[in-house]
């Protein structure tokens, strides 16, 4: 694969990593990859930690599309996002040189609240009451009044979030190759007065969906962006998509996104 030039560390743990982003800095100097102390000038992107510290090094550096992201964890364990251990320097080296490495895309989803500026998720965006009380608000789907929602929230996910919280409300696991936006419920209430789909649905990437809240109530939403949380009043309308942005990591053989379900749940 083509020859990286610059790489930034995301390590949000400072201190506790420091001897580990010295090792990672010698392993890429190995290979002719400089270190730089800006995100802005790198061609590769590495978060140290979990799949967390990779969600918020991709927020944080601006969900770029003309760079690659990897994620390097501390200790060996089963990830959805990071490929690789900092103490099998080896092995990062060889996916980095390697010709049978290729580039992914994932997709991500953008999020408008109201005329707010784009906002963007690699993983899943959720929106709920942040009081004690069911929320209520109108799903469109294109133009289209699909349903009258009553219930605790919305989750919406990328393929790649598909394994995490909306898996756990019994939604479907959905190939990264589909470039969809999977729309899960959060504890409808179906009733003889309120109806819901009940189930979880995939929007494909031309299929916009907009929810729009039930005003004559203070809900106060609370809204996640990945593992970021975001509260704002007078909240009334939000869009979802599938963007055109992508995030590219690394394709390594015998680590798809289903070695990696595999090894997660089975």
């Amino acid at each position: 694969m083509d020859q990286f030039k610059n790489v930034y560390f995301f390590d949000p743990f400072g201190k506790d990593t420091e001897r580990i982003r010295k090792d990672l800095i010698e392993v890429f100097k190995s290979i002719d990859i400089n270190t730089v102390d800006s995100s802005a000038e790198a061609d590769l992107i590495a978060s140290i930690g979990g799949d967390g510290t990779f969600l918020q090094a991709v927020r944080k550096t601006g969900f770029r599309n003309d760079c690659v992201y990897i994620g390097i964890a501390i200790e060996r364990d089963d990830y959805m996002y990071v490929d690789f251990c900092y103490k099998d320097g080896h092995e990062i080296e060889e996916a980095l040189t390697s010709e049978a490495t290729h580039v992914r895309n994932y997709p991500t989803i953008e999020v408008k609240i109201n005329d707010n500026q784009s906002s963007f998720c690699l993983n899943e965006f959720t929106l709920r009451s942040s009081i004690v009380k069911t929320i209520m608000m109108d799903i469109y789907i294109d133009d289209f009044l699909f349903e009258q929602f009553h219930g605790d929230g919305i989750l919406v996910c990328t393929p790649t979030g598909s394994t995490g919280y909306n898996k756990s409300l019994g939604g479907a696991v959905v190939d990264p190759l589909v470039k969809a936006i999977q729309v899960t419920e959060l504890a409808s209430v179906n009733n003889n007065k309120y109806r819901t789909l009940g189930t979880s649905f995939l929007l494909n990437k031309d299929r916009p969906l907009t929810l729009m809240i039930d005003k004559s109530r203070d809900y106060y939403p609370i809204m996640s962006l990945d593992n970021e949380a975001l509260s704002l009043q007078n909240t009334e309308q939000v869009s979802i998509k599938v963007s055109d942005r992508v995030i590219k990591t690394l394709k390594l053989p015998n680590n798809t996104f289903w070695h990696k379900a595999q090894r997660n749940f089975l």
